[in-house]
This record gives C-alpha cells, sequence and structure tokens, in this order.
C-alpha cells in the first residue's frame, strides 16, 4: 500500500500543472499521484496521461465529466490507494524538502503504535510580484514531530492565524469513515476540506516545514477577491455548508471546539467583509440572512463568533463602522500577502 496519494485536481491547467505532478512524484513509490481532469477543453487529459504513461507506478490520470474542484477531490478520496491523502491544487506545488521530511515521518507513524489521523504542516503565501514571502506556521501552539490529541495543544491559534487545506494532510480512511463529500459545481469548498474532517479527527502531528506553496495572483484566480465578490453566492453557499457541518455532539474536546470555531469565524469574517465591501442594499440583506442562520442554527456558536473580537469589528454600526473593517481586513491582508 501507498504512504500517501497526492490528488491533483486539474481544470484546463495545460500552463502550469507540470510543477505540481513534478513536485509530487519525486516521492517515489511510496506516492500516488492521482491527475484529475475534470473534464477540461484543452491538453490537461493528454499531458496526464503522459504522466501516466512515463511512471506507471506512481501516476495515475484519471478523467471525469466537469464536476468542480469538490467532484475531482471526491474522485481523489474514493480512489486513493494512499494510508494518508492531500489534495495539491494544479497552480501550487510540494517544496522538495519538505515533502522528503513529511513521507519520512509519515513512515514512522506507519510502523508505530499510534494511529494518526491529521498531519498538519506549513504553508507559504506564494503571490505574484512579492518580495516576501509570507508563511503560516503553527510553533508554540503544537508539539512538533509526534502524535498528539487535542488535550495536548499548548496554545490557541490567534486570528491571524489558521490552518487552511494546503496545511492538511488526513488518513484516507478518516474521510471515507465521516462519509465526507464535498459539493460538486461549488467555487471554495477547500475551507470544508479544512473543517469538516476535523470533527471526527482524534489524534494530530505537526511537522514544522514549509511543505505548500500556495501561489496565488494568477489572473482569473477564484481567491482573487474580486471574483470572490462576483461569486458570493458560492462563498455563503460554503459558509452556510460549514455552520450545517458543525457537530457540538461530536465534539469532546475544548481545543477541538476552539480551533473549528475559530476557522468559522475566520471564513464569517471573510463572508461579512466581502458583503460589507459590495455596499448594496441587497448585500446587506445577505449579510443579515448570514447571521441570522448561524444564529438560527446554533445559538451558542453565534454568541461564540459575533462577540468575539472579529465578530465585533465586522458589525460595527453605520458607514464609518464598514470603513474600519474594510480598513482592518486590508491591512491584514496586506501583512500576510493573502488575496
Amino acid at each position: 500500500m501507498k504512504v500517501l496519494t497526492v490528488a491533483i485536481p486539474c481544470y484546463n491547467s495545460e500552463d502550469y500543472m507540470r510543477k505540481a505532478i513534478d513536485h509530487a512524484l519525486v516521492g517515489g513509490d511510496d506516492v500516488e499521484v492521482l491527475v484529475i481532469d475534470d473534464g477540461s477543453s484543452d491538453s490537461t487529459l493528454e499531458i496526464a496521461m503522459d504522466y501516466e504513461q512515463c511512471y506507471p507506478n506512481v501516476v495515475r490520470a484519471i478523467h471525469q465529466e466537469n464536476k468542480g474542484h469538490g467532484g475531482a477531490v471526491n474522485t481523489g478520496i474514493r480512489e486513493a490507494r494512499g494510508i494518508f491523502f492531500k489534495v495539491c491544487d494544479s497552480d501550487d506545488y510540494l517544496d522538495y524538502d519538505s515533502y522528503m521530511k513529511m513521507l519520512e515521518a509519515l513512515r514512522k507513524v506507519i510502523s508505530g503504535p499510534a494511529t494518526l489521523d491529521v498531519f498538519i504542516s506549513n504553508y507559504i503565501y506564494d503571490k505574484v510580484g512579492a518580495r516576501k514571502k509570507r508563511m503560516m506556521r503553527y510553533v508554540g501552539s503544537f508539539p512538533e514531530e509526534r502524535v498528539f490529541t487535542w488535550d495536548e495543544i499548548e496554545k490557541p491559534l490567534n486570528s491571524h492565524r489558521y490552518m487552511l487545506m494546503h496545511s492538511l494532510t488526513y488518513r484516507t480512511e478518516l474521510l471515507r469513515e465521516c462519509n465526507f463529500e464535498l459539493p460538486e459545481h461549488t467555487f471554495y469548498v477547500d475551507n470544508l476540506v479544512a473543517f469538516t474532517p476535523l470533527i471526527y479527527a482524534k489524534t494530530l502531528y505537526y511537522l514544522n516545514v514549509p511543505l505548500y506553496r500556495y501561489y496565488i495572483g494568477r489572473e482569473g484566480q477564484s481567491v482573487n477577491e474580486d471574483i470572490m465578490i462576483k461569486r458570493i453566492d458560492q462563498q455563503l453557499k460554503v459558509t452556510r455548508l460549514m455552520i450545517d457541518s458543525y457537530r457540538p455532539d461530536l465534539i469532546k474536546k475544548k481545543n477541538q471546539a476552539d480551533m473549528l470555531i475559530h476557522y468559522l469565524q475566520i471564513i464569517m469574517t471573510v463572508s461579512t467583509i466581502l458583503l460589507l465591501r459590495m455596499d448594496t442594499e441587497e448585500s446587506r440583506k445577505m449579510k443579515k440572512d448570514l447571521w441570522d442562520y448561524l444564529k438560527k442554527k446554533d445559538l451558542f456558536l453565534y454568541i461564540r463568533i459575533r462577540y468575539g473580537f472579529l465578530g465585533r469589528m465586522i458589525n460595527m454600526p453605520g458607514e464609518a463602522g464598514r470603513k474600519i473593517a474594510i480598513a482592518g481586513y486590508h491591512l491584514t491582508q496586506k501583512f500576510y500577502g493573502f488575496n
């Protein structure tokens, strides 16, 4: 059995997918690289098949009708043969040295007595034109280089630190056991990847290496802020799905609850800021509806998020409050280099 499956969803990715594949396949025979062509109209499938022919023990080319990023990830989970599963978007890549250290750590865990559910590593905002690349790391919060439980988390993450899909590698069977499935034809589902499976996870491992290079700034990229505003319905759909998937009956550990609420707070903040930027009568109604939805679903969760620091900041009254919220968001955006 393979140690790791790296799933690379591709849609019209001919211009940049090779880098993602090249960096993934250097893991050798311990790794399975699934290049999932999501109904592309360019030469994406042909490129994937060429890699499969050249590296038949490592690469598998999978073609499907277009289902969106979520549908491609679902296919990856279903087809994976690796003990662990990681998604790498086709315009991103894995750092070589960090990748080698990760595989070494996973081999040791597999040969040991503990079952590992979630492997955590750092990621870098590889933003076009940025002179300094920002890294998201978790030193001081998580024990390093050993399996640990939620009770052993040393310090909660603050509002400037959060885990994205890029931070996380899951035990494949955990994803299957919790029937994890993403909605098809929906943008921003990576937020669900970084949220829902953590509800079911019991053991974690943190390796302090910059494994994932998160490329941002490409023209037309879905995380471009102006494009996110145009697709606000998709952002709000995913936010509501995150609210729906939160299961307080399954979350037994305070640190686990705090981390999940922390991330949901981040996504509520992003959704609200986008609506504040739109500044229309319709967007104001959408903002009210979103917060009412959270309140109706889980009053305790609503109180935690609405009256936390970020919740207060983005819900200040009046035009002055709107401008302060947007300015604070953009200051953080500039500092960390995200879109």
